[in-house]
C-alpha cells in the first residue's frame, strides 16, 4: 500500500467521523428542551465534527495537491473561540433566568483565602509538626 491510498482511507474515515459528530450535533440540537443542555450539541460535539471535516481538507490538500494550512489556522480559532461563545450564551441564560441555576454558596470569609474557620483550627497545628518516625 502505498502512501497515497493510506491517506485516502484516512480522509474517508475523518470525513465519516466528522460526519457523525455533525450529526448527533444536530439531532442534539433538536431533541434537547432546556437551552443550557441545547447548548451542548452545538458547542462540544459540532466542533469536533468541524474539526474531523478541517483535517480531511488538509489531508487532501497535502495528498493531491499543494499543501495548505488556512485549514489548521480555521481549526484553531474555531477551538478558541467556541467555548467563549458558549460561555457567553451560558451567562445570557442565567442572567435572564431562562434555566434552573444552582443554589448559592454559603457566604463566608474562607473561601479562596488563608484564612481558617474555627472548627478547623485544631488540625492547622498538626500539620505543622514534624512526623516522629525518624529512622
Amino acid at each position: 500500500m502505498t502512501g497515497e491510498i493510506i491517506l485516502t482511507y484516512a480522509i474517508a474515515i475523518s470525513l465519516l467521523v466528522g460526519s457523525i459528530f455533525a450529526l448527533v450535533g444536530a439531532i442534539g440540537l433538536l431533541k434537547f428542551n432546556d437551552s443550557m443542555t441545547r447548548l451542548h450539541a452545538p458547542t462540544k460535539v459540532g466542533t469536533v465534527g468541524i474539526g474531523a471535516f478541517l483535517l480531511a481538507s488538509m489531508l487532501y490538500s497535502f495528498t493531491y495537491g499543494e499543501g495548505s494550512m488556512h485549514e489548521l489556522l480555521i481549526m484553531a480559532f474555531l477551538f478558541v473561540t467556541a467555548p467563549i461563545s458558549a460561555n457567553f450564551m451560558a451567562k445570557v441564560n442565567i442572567h435572564r433566568r431562562a434555566c434552573d441555576t444552582p443554589p448559592e454558596p454559603p457566604r463566608d470569609d474562607t473561601w479562596s483565602t488563608l484564612n481558617v474557620p474555627e472548627e478547623d483550627k485544631h488540625m492547622e497545628g498538626d500539620s505543622a509538626k514534624p512526623s516522629s518516625t525518624a529512622g
